[in-house]
């Protein structure tokens, strides 16, 4: 996923977009931190889904991060607590199963 300041997207529009991949989603940020997703639709909707809902789950990582004065955040640190949850999620749904 890319990164684009929101002064840059406002100001150069799909210029500013023009180095991002076709199909990725684009995470744009600004003074604050994480604003905006723009998100493409085209191609596997599900896999687009997932992408969009670690998408947020970042967005939200860094922002609790950020609450919290545990900022910065890593990449790797956002990633291992989003495995984590998705990890907890799946044993609770196999236990409710058995």
């Amino acid at each position: 996923m890319r990164q684009v300041s929101l002064r840059e997207f406002r100001t150069r529009g799909s210029k500013a977009l023009g180095n991002v991949p076709q199909g990725e989603t684009v995470l744009l940020a600004g003074q604050q931190g994480p604003a905006f997703f723009l998100v493409p639709v085209l191609g596997d909707v599900a896999l687009e889904d997932r992408e969009l809902r670690r998408a947020m789950a970042r967005a939200s990582l860094w922002q609790y991060a950020r609450l919290a004065e545990q900022y910065p955040i890593t990449d790797e640190e956002i990633d291992q607590e989003i495995d984590a949850v998705r990890t907890a999620r799946l044993a609770r749904q196999k236990n409710r199963k058995s």
